[in-house]
């Protein structure tokens, strides 16, 4: 995940260029919101292609991870984007559906339980 960090990081920072220059707004109000959403739906598109195109982000391969649907397939559209909104709501709840792991008898993330998707060996 630290490595996916990096990555997450630098998309942000790049993409966050096309939106101050056609935006041009101060970032309060209604400009933070929109700058949250546009930065929460290009994060989607990183993450959900990735998984859709063999299943594994560039750290993923690294580590030699796969993402896959609970029978061992690919990953459709709809279960990618699930996993990526239900992934955030564990993030923002401190973390608590990454630390399911490390009570969950196949070792795997909630969101993956409630997406129906599995991270396994490439």
């Amino acid at each position: 995940m630290c490595y996916e960090v990096l990555l997450v990081f630098a998309i942000v920072f790049f993409a966050s260029f096309p939106f101050y220059g056609a935006a041009n707004v101060d970032l309060t109000g209604w400009g933070r919101h929109a700058f949250q959403a546009y930065l929460f739906l290009i994060l989607g598109l990183y993450f959900v292609t990735f998984w859709l195109r063999g299943g594994q982000t560039l750290p993923m391969k690294t580590w030699k991870l796969r993402l896959v649907a609970e029978g061992g397939g690919a990953v459709t559209p709809r279960r990618a984007a699930l996993r990526y909104v239900i992934a955030w709501g564990s993030l923002l709840a401190a973390g608590a559906g990454f630390l399911w792991a490390l009570v969950d008898r196949e070792r795997q993330f909630l969101h993956d339980r409630l997406a129906g998707t599995r991270i396994v060996d490439a």
